[in-house]
């Protein structure tokens, strides 16, 4: 069994210094080798997820498009990985700042070692780097799931940049930085109801406004396509459910009782809000869906993320049934609104997260944040401080509308310089982004059949992409 710290870390308080100098003293005796070991976990944890999110949104999808959702979901982690070296990190979590941005004293990860983060005192600033990078990575990846079918690769690279740092850094400042103006309003939200959810689904709500709808797209009943690939979606959803035990268990930035605690009410919501939205698709179709199964599974585990570090484990089964339900019925308003969010991540995302922080804001209990030995907070309706579900949702408004005005200029901006085009060509549109975009496929088969295809025909759409990279002459 791990020890506790040692000593108490003497450095600067509430400014960036330096952490410590490894070669005259341990740096290791201001923290217990227990939290170490479960923060480094849940980052690997979370890390899981991003690709989770590819292979979900991949299955959902078109054929056609399959591979590139998986293209972008990895891309996410490289791109934002170094943004969040270069200057990220400092604008959200800096020791200094206004009461909406960090500034740039941790640039670059310079005095970034062991000084006490502004997270916890339980890690330093080089751990809480890393875990935090990981939420910064994800959240683009579930947002930029908007551009399937129709949205050019390049553009959502440098979308991916422009975004991380103009919306998401700001609006995780704002929820967890100590500076932030949500948080000394005294809102709660333990793992990223607002800084991800809300933010990454208002996102992909103004994406999906800005690209316009795919070609052959009705007001009514959307495209007449159903999920390709199911057993993707279930890979997907088993890797999104183990990560969030680190998404959210982590987010108690310590090995402790709180972080139990929010690993058991993450794991209850998620099993009722899976077979909540199996009922409400039943009631319809009289079929057991297992698209319908994860989908609510994940619509849980978005409401409760908020939540999860504050609210007893009761309250979790009425997250999932409450998550299950409007998440179900929030995929109806698109065709409503008339904008073609093609992988329904307004709905799970933004409305999920909405739920959850109002929920939060009813069920959060001062016992359950103190289990960690030193979080104090006033509570919700549970404790009688009704003023929290006002907190909830100003901030929930605040993060949703932040994000999907700036997501539409950032995007109308983009779309006026010469190369950043949002939206493939009418043809490579037809052929799918796979091909188009990639020049790549997400099974084997289709190059097969495009050989054959070539060879039998004495031409070849593709034959730089065919098996043999061979082309048929033609007869004369």
């Amino acid at each position: 069994m791990s020890a506790g710290p040692l000593t108490t870390y003497g450095g600067v308080s509430g400014v960036a210094d330096d952490g410590g100098d490894s070669l005259t003293s341990d740096l290791n005796v201001y923290y217990s080798s227990g939290d170490f070991a479960w923060i480094l976990t849940s980052s690997a944890l979370v890390l899981l997820m991003v690709p989770g999110v590819g292979f979900f949104y991949s299955g959902l999808a078109r054929r056609k498009s399959a591979l590139a959702l998986i293209w972008l979901s990895l891309i996410s982690i490289a791109i934002v990985g170094f943004q969040w070296f270069f200057w990220g990190f400092s604008l959200t979590f800096s020791h200094t700042g206004s009461a909406y941005i960090g500034d740039l004293s941790n640039f670059g990860l310079m005095k970034t070692l062991a000084q006490p983060s502004v997270g916890s005192t339980k890690i330093p600033d080089l751990l809480f780097c890393l875990y935090q990078g990981m939420f910064a990575a994800i959240t683009p990846a579930l947002a930029i799931g908007a551009a399937a079918d129709r949205g050019r690769m390049l553009p959502c690279i440098v979308f991916i940049f422009i975004w991380a740092t103009i919306v998401y850094d700001p609006i995780a400042y704002w929820t967890w930085n100590a500076n932030g103006w949500s948080f000394k309003m005294g809102g709660l939200d333990f793992a990223g109801g607002t800084p991800v959810h809300i933010s990454s689904g208002a996102a992909a709500l103004a994406y999906s406004l800005m690209l316009g709808k795919r070609t052959g797209y009705n007001k009514v009943n959307g495209l007449p396509y159903r999920p390709h690939n199911v057993t993707h979606v279930v890979l997907g959803t088993v890797f999104l459910w183990v990560g969030w035990f680190g998404f959210n268990g982590g987010s108690a930035l310590g090995a402790n009782l709180r972080a139990v605690m929010a690993c058991i009410v993450t794991h209850t919501a998620a099993c009722v809000g899976g077979f909540t939205w199996c009922l409400m698709d039943y009631r319809l179709e009289g079929k057991w869906s297992t698209v319908g199964f994860c989908s609510g599974a994940v619509a849980g585990l978005v409401a409760i993320t908020p939540a999860s570090g504050f609210v007893p484990p009761w309250s979790a089964v009425i997250f999932g049934i409450v998550s299950g339900i409007v998440c179900n019925l929030a995929t109806k308003l698109k065709f409503l609104l008339g904008i073609d969010d093609a992988l329904d991540i307004f709905a799970e995302h933004a409305i999920g997260g909405i739920a959850g922080n109002l929920l939060t804001g009813l069920f959060a209990a001062d016992y359950i944040a103190h289990l960690d030995g030193f979080t104090s907070i006033p509570g919700g309706w549970v404790n009688h401080h009704y003023v929290q579900l006002g907190y909830q949702l100003a901030d929930s408004v605040s993060g949703f509308a932040y994000s999907f005005v700036m997501t539409c200029v950032i995007l109308f901006l983009m779309n006026l310089v010469p190369g950043l085009s949002l939206r493939v060509s009418a043809e490579e549109e037809e052929i799918g982004l796979d091909d188009g975009e990639l020049g790549e496929f997400a099974y084997d088969y289709v190059e097969i059949t495009r050989h054959i295809e070539g060879a039998l025909t004495g031409t070849s759409q593709s034959p730089a992409h065919s098996i043999k990279g061979d082309v048929p002459e033609k007869k004369a």
